[in-house]
């Protein structure tokens, strides 16, 4: 950046009006006050922007990196939720306690879910997608569930995370995971959010000066113009459908053998983990094989 600065910098200018000053002090000359005026030193440019817009820089370069990778690194915080189960037991040292929390654990996922269902279902081409090799954006959504939050697709994520966090009932790994998510997130954000400030200027600062980031002001709700789409919902969000089903099943089998320390396996868990990879597989081969899902302009 700085190779491209043509002529003299603020910094070099004030030097010079310095030296200039001080030789005329040497001459012992006298001036007229217009004299004066014309040389007085110059106040020294304020630069302390600089570092700041460097690193704001270099947060928007790793933001555009992790954004490429964002499907897969956030799946590395998993074995953490798993290791964290070597030393697991009942809450309250009741099973019947702890079933009634994996499910509040499970719909807090689930909401996470819907979230993103919520979302998906109304973008129309070119937004809220899985694309990683570059951004892209269409257009700027500012209605749905987008005139309450800028980013609904990752607090739908934070919410699935924050699910598998609680499991453990361990209150540092949700603090943990919260704060990895917000460092891992927030450069995406500004990635994002630089992309969009080029691509429709005073239009995405008037929507982000009235949208909160990413706790939702349900206050400010707009209703979509765009119809809510179940294919579109099926064709993107299987993935994540099978993921949490897979997750918690994983869960209840390694805490349950190692809380009851023995093989322990929940039928149910079994029969859910069957019927979730069913509907995966088929909705996975209908978005492959078939246009059966595919929707116009959607």
């Amino acid at each position: 950046m700085l190779a491209e600065i043509r002529g003299p910098s603020p910094m070099e200018n004030y030097e010079m009006a310095s030296r200039k000053l001080q030789k005329n002090a040497a001459g012992g000359g006298r001036e007229t006050t217009g004299a004066r005026r014309k040389h007085l030193l110059p106040a020294a440019p304020i630069t302390r922007n600089i570092p700041f817009m460097s690193l704001r820089n270099e947060l928007e370069n790793s933001g555009s990196w992790l954004f490429r990778h964002r499907s897969y690194l956030p799946l590395l915080m998993i074995p953490v939720f798993f290791l964290c189960l070597s030393t697991f037991n009942y809450l309250g040292q009741s099973h019947a306690l702890n079933e009634a929390w994996q499910v509040f654990c499970l719909l807090v996922s689930f909401l996470g879910l819907a979230v993103r269902i919520i979302t998906v279902g109304r973008a129309p081409l070119g937004t809220s997608g899985r694309n990683t090799r570059e951004q892209v954006a269409n257009t700027l959504n500012t209605t749905g569930i987008y005139s309450i939050v800028r980013h609904p697709l990752y607090l739908g994520n934070y919410l699935i995370m924050i699910g598998f966090a609680l499991w453990p009932h361990l209150w540092w790994l949700v603090v943990l995971t919260s704060c990895i998510y917000a460092l891992y997130y927030e450069r995406i954000m500004l990635a994002e959010e630089a992309f969009l400030r080029k691509q429709f200027g005073d239009t995405f600062e008037k929507w982000s000066a009235q949208t909160p980031a990413f706790l939702p002001r349900f206050s400010s709700w707009k209703p979509s113009p765009i119809p809510f789409c179940w294919r579109t919902v099926a064709q993107r969000e299987y993935n994540a459908f099978f993921l949490i089903i897979a997750v918690f099943f994983l869960f209840d089998l390694i805490g349950d053998s190692i809380a009851e320390k023995s093989f322990h396996l929940s039928w149910i868990w079994f029969g859910v983990l069957l019927a979730g990879f069913l509907i995966f597989a088929v909705l996975r081969t209908l978005k492959k094989r078939t246009r059966l899902l595919h929707v116009e302009g959607r």
